[in-house]
C-alpha cells in the first residue's frame, strides 16, 4: 500500500533529519577541549592567534580543526654528564616540573609543533647545556657541599631559556650526583679522616676541660687551706693578746684553790732527800 500524499512531507523531514544526524556524526562540527588544556584552532592548517578555551567549541567541518595542547604541570627527567672544575666526570639526574604558558600555546605549537616535541627539542638540550656550564664552575667536592647553590644557578639559567619558548619552570631539583669510583673512595677516606680529626679535637677539648677543672679544684682547696690557716693564726693572736698578768695570777689562784679543795687532810710520804720528814704518831705522845 503506497503512502498517502499527506504523509510524504513528513517522511521527507525524517529522511533529512537522519541524513543530517549522520553528517553531523561523520563531520563533527564541534570539539571539546578538556580541563588542563588549551586549543589551537587550525583553519586549513593555519593557526588562529587566539587560543581556544576549555569546553565545547564549534568548528567548520573539513575546514577547521583544534589541536589540544596541555597546560598542566608536566614532569621531565634528564640525564647529563659534564666535567667539574677539577676535571672530575660528573653524571647528574635532573628532575624538572614545568608547564606551558596558557597564553603562549599558539606560539609553542607554531615553533615546536605537537606537545611531544617540547621535551626532546627544548628541555633536554637546555638542561644538558646548563648542567655543563654550571658544573664547570665548581669542583666535584663543591658540587656536593654547595648543592643548593648549584641547583639555584642551574634553575636560573634554564628559566631564561625556557621562557623564550613559552615554558614555565614550577620545580627544579638535582636528584643525584654520580662520580667515578676512585673519587667516591677518596671522598669517603677524607670524610673518615675529618671525623677522626673532629673526635681527636673533642677528646683534646675534654682533656683540657678536665685539667682545668682539676686545677681549679686544687686552687680552691689551697685557697681554703690558706684561709683556714689565716683564721687560726688570727685566733691564736687574739688569744695571746687576751693573756694579761692579772689573768695569769687569777688562773694560778684558781689552780691553788682547786688543789686545796681536792686535799684529803693527809701529808704526802716523802723518802730520800737532805732533810727527812719525820712522821709523828699521836698515840706515842700520850
Amino acid at each position: 500500500m503506497l503512502p498517502r500524499m499527506s504523509e510524504m512531507p513528513f517522511l521527507r523531514y525524517i529522511v533529512i533529519l537522519v541524513v543530517a544526524l549522520i553528517a553531523f556524526a561523520i563531520f563533527k562540527p564541534f570539539t571539546i577541549v578538556p580541563n588542563g588544556h588549551r586549543g589551537v584552532k587550525l583553519t586549513f592548517g593555519k593557526a588562529d592567534p587566539v587560543p581556544v578555551g576549555e569546553g565545547l567549541n564549534f568548528i567548520l567541518p573539513l575546514v577547521q580543526s583544534i589541536y589540544k595542547m596541555p597546560v598542566m604541570i608536566e614532569r621531565s627527567e634528564t640525564q647529563s654528564e659534564a666535567a667539574s672544575k677539577d676535571l672530575q666526570r660528573v653524571a647528574t639526574t635532573v628532575v624538572l616540573n614545568y608547564h606551558i604558558d596558557a597564553a603562549q600555546v599558539v606560539n609553542v605549537y607554531q615553533n615546536l609543533g605537537p606537545f611531544e616535541n617540547v621535551e626532546p627539542r627544548i628541555i633536554d638540550p637546555a638542561v644538558q647545556e646548563a648542567m655543563k656550564a654550571i658544573t664547570a664552575l665548581y669542583t666535584a667536592e663543591q658540587l656536593v657541599t654547595k648543592r643548593p647553590e648549584v641547583a639555584d644557578r642551574m634553575r636560573l639559567a634554564l628559566q631564561e631559556r625556557m621562557k623564550r619558548h613559552g615554558l614555565v619552570i614550577d620545580e627544579f631539583s638535582i636528584t643525584n650526583f654520580h662520580f667515578s669510583e676512585t673519587f667516591d673512595t677518596a671522598i669517603e677516606q677524607k670524610t673518615v679522616a675529618e671525623q677522626q680529626k673532629l673526635k681527636a679535637e673533642r677528646d683534646l677539648d675534654r682533656i683540657k676541660v678536665e685539667a682545668e677543672q682539676r686545677i681549679a679544684q686544687a686552687r680552691a682547696e689551697a685557697e681554703s687551706a690558706k684561709l683556714a690557716a689565716e683564721a687560726q693564726a688570727i685566733g691564736l693572736k687574739a688569744q695571746r693578746d687576751a693573756v694579761t698578768p692579772e689573768l695569769i695570777e687569777l688562773r694560778r689562784v684558781e689552780a691553788q684553790l682547786a688543789a686545796i679543795a681536792k686535799w684529803d687532810g693527809h701529808l704526802p710520804n716523802v723518802s730520800g732527800g737532805a732533810v727527812p720528814f719525820i712522821q709523828v704518831n699521836p698515840d706515842e705522845k700520850k
